[in-house]
């Protein structure tokens, strides 16, 4: 598909919608389960099309994300962890899933119990997925060699 079949005002307004909606999706998977930092460099990525300041503020955002990639995948304790970590997230969106009612123990109403069913579900499952391949890349990245290495200046551009 070509761009030149959209108007010049949906292609603006498009790449405003997406950037923001992944740039406010990053900061969210900050502080909740799933992949942040993804969101956000994917994000600065779709708004850097239109402005220069996304596009300054790209590079230390993808800096950021690879050395936490490269120090995701230092230790085997720390692949361990990171996957065990993913699969309790995947675990728990399968519960949620089966068990949407606030189970016997909760002492408040049943309104104040979580949202459950498989709606939660099914973003925890899919956010212990994304985790998976984002420790399989890092691994393979930062990691086939052996050694640790330094992220090349020509995949932060």
């Amino acid at each position: 598909m070509k761009s030149d079949s959209f108007p010049p005002w949906m292609r603006r307004t498009g790449i405003e919608v997406a950037g923001w909606l992944l740039v406010a999706f990053g900061l969210i998977a900050l502080v909740l389960p799933g992949p942040g930092l993804l969101g956000l460099v994917a994000g600065l990525a779709v708004l850097s099309l239109r402005y220069r300041w996304a596009n300054r503020l790209l590079r230390p955002v993808k800096a950021k994300a690879y050395k936490a990639a490269e120090q995701g995948v230092q230790t085997w304790l720390r692949i361990s962890a990171s996957i065990a970590g993913a699969l309790l997230v995947m675990a728990a969106g399968v519960v949620w899933g089966v068990w949407a009612r606030a189970p016997h123990w909760w002492p408040y109403s049943q309104d104040l119990w979580l949202p459950g069913g498989w709606g939660t579900g099914t973003g925890l499952i899919l956010s212990g997925l994304i985790a998976l391949v984002l420790i399989a890349y890092s691994y393979h990245r930062f990691r086939r060699t052996g050694s640790s290495r330094q992220a090349r200046p020509k995949d932060l551009k």
